[in-house]
């Protein structure tokens, strides 16, 4: 009896099931940089994937952001429950390949979605990021647990196992937000950086399938109705690519920018920018200004000094270069210096605005807030504030600190105007009033009467200065506009505003303050 029980207990275990052997550490390596740096890829060129429809505001930030790393909590729990029931082995490849084939599909989604789902409710922007980026970036993150799981032959080394592949995973999603931050998404269109990742991702599992099943033998067979299942639904994700409306003409490096030609009028164009209609130009007449708050800002120019007097002027924001060319036309030998943060859309300028720089209109491409701070001080007459990030004024160009440096590189007697969309209640538009008025001595306000009676949405121009504002020639001016516009002189503006809190840098929630109640 003690021979055959020393039998049992030294006899090999011919029962157990043999571990699964581990990846040779550089292949390993590979896999989790790579899955982790697509989800990066993901996430980044969602933001410009889902912009066209629902503005590039802090939520629709937040969101892409909260929907991958929800991705990557449901896709590293799932990863790691399948990869303890079955063989990583034989989910590896299929994994790569399905997430190829999602982020392939990504697009056309997004572009059919889109057009559905346009508009900033929150509803709209959490279904339509969700719609982007879930499924693609759960199946990546669900790579690094089978890795993980098929690296751990030795449980005295999981700590530093776990921990070697972490870095990895984390320096690949480093590498590509960079990467595609600063390099991607200036050389290419969104389009092709989400089907080249695709085709990486599908190349890479079925290499990895082909390799695996060479190495293991007969274990891992890969059917070639499978191959050729894949293979279509590839195809058929490029052609609904292909045929799904695409919202851009250009894609520059900050918009999804087209331009139409007016049809009733043939030498009219307008610009837009996310969707949204920012410029309108008459490439024969520079004087011609289509847009309400374009009028109100090319009536406060006419009164600010006497007719036909040069200016130096400063634009925070180029669009269509429309008041930059009024200013240049009506005052010949004004000097306009336009910063514009976006270079793709001043060469867009160019081609179909027929925007002509030289000496005394110069575009300066740069954010507008920190190539404000390299001005000379009292070295303009007229400053524009006219700067958007989709809808929304940036943040960082809306507080009270912002003011001051505009007031700095404003001479004593010179004039601030800014441009800014707001909705009932008219919380933003309040506190930029409060912020102008924490800096300049004299601010009043052109807007249309209903949005100022809280009925409707609109633009609102803001009027500033250090000197009394030549108000007295706005009344008649408004009245001579096809829209209705009202002036409201500083007292009624000062009431208007009443407690509204001023913005700094340190406090300025203006996407917060833009929502409807």
């Amino acid at each position: 009896m003690s021979s055959t029980s020393s039998d049992i207990a030294t006899g090999p275990a011919t029962d157990a099931p043999a571990a699964p052997r581990a990846l040779p550490n550089g292949l390993a390596a590979f896999l989790v940089f790579l899955s982790s740096g697509a989800v990066l890829v993901l996430e980044t060129v969602s933001l410009r994937l889902v912009g066209p429809y629902v503005g590039v505001t802090l939520q629709v930030t937040s969101s892409v952001i909260g929907m991958a790393l929800a991705a990557i909590a449901y896709g590293a729990w799932m990863g790691g429950w399948l990869a303890d029931r079955r063989d990583p082995r034989l989910l590896l490849a299929p994994a790569l390949v399905l997430a190829g084939i999602a982020t392939a599909i990504t697009l056309p989604i997004v572009r059919y979605a889109g057009e559905v789902l346009r508009g900033g409710a929150a509803s709209a922007v959490l279904l339509l990021t969700a719609l982007t980026v879930l499924l693609p970036a759960a199946l990546l993150a669900g790579i690094t647990p089978l890795v993980v799981k098929l690296q751990l032959a030795d449980l005295r080394r999981t700590g530093q196992v776990v921990g070697k592949l972490s870095s990895i995973g984390t320096l690949g999603g480093i590498t590509a937000t960079l990467g595609t931050g600063f390099i991607l998404v200036a050389a290419l269109p969104s389009s092709v950086i989400v089907l080249a990742l695709a085709a990486v991702l599908g190349v890479t599992g079925l290499a990895l399938g082909f390799w695996l099943r060479r190495r293991s033998g007969s274990g891992l067979p890969t059917p070639g109705r499978a191959k050729a299942a894949l293979a279509l639904l590839g195809l058929s994700a490029a052609g609904l690519t292909a045929a799904a409306p695409n919202p851009c003409d250009v894609e520059t490096a900050y918009h999804c920018a087209r331009v139409e030609a007016d049809p009733g009028s043939p030498d009219g164009r307008t610009l837009f920018l996310n969707s949204a209609q920012h410029s309108y130009v008459d490439l024969t007449d520079p004087t011609h200004l289509e847009y309400s708050y374009t009028q109100w800002i090319g009536l406060v120019a006419d009164l600010a000094r006497p007719a036909g007097q040069p200016m130096d002027a400063l634009h925070l924001g180029g669009g269509g270069f429309t008041v930059p060319g009024y200013l240049a036309a009506t005052r010949p030998g004004t000097d306009n210096l336009v910063f514009e943060v976006d270079g793709g859309l001043v060469e867009l300028d160019r081609r179909e605005l027929g925007l002509r720089t030289g000496p005394r209109l110069r575009a300066q491409i740069g954010d507008a807030r920190v190539l404000l701070g390299g001005e000379p001080t009292d070295s303009r007459d007229f400053i524009v504030g006219d700067a958007f990030g989709h809808l929304v004024v940036p943040w960082h160009l809306a507080t009270r600190e912002m003011a001051a440096d505009i007031r700095r590189v404003l001479r004593p007697d010179g004039i601030y105007v800014q441009n800014v969309i707001d909705y009932p209640p008219g919380r933003f538009v309040r506190a930029e009033l409060a912020t102008v008025s924490a800096v300049f001595a004299h601010v009043a306000l052109i807007a249309p009467p209903g949005a100022i009676a809280g009925r409707q949405g609109a633009n609102f121009v803001i009027v500033a200065s250090d000197v009394p504002l030549p108000l007295a020639g706005i009344p008649a001016g408004l009245r001579g506009l096809p829209e209705p516009a009202e002036l409201l002189d500083e007292a009624r503006t000062a009431a208007w505003v009443g407690d509204a809190r001023v913005l700094t840098d340190d406090f300025a929630p203006v996407d917060q303050l833009l929502a409807t109640a």
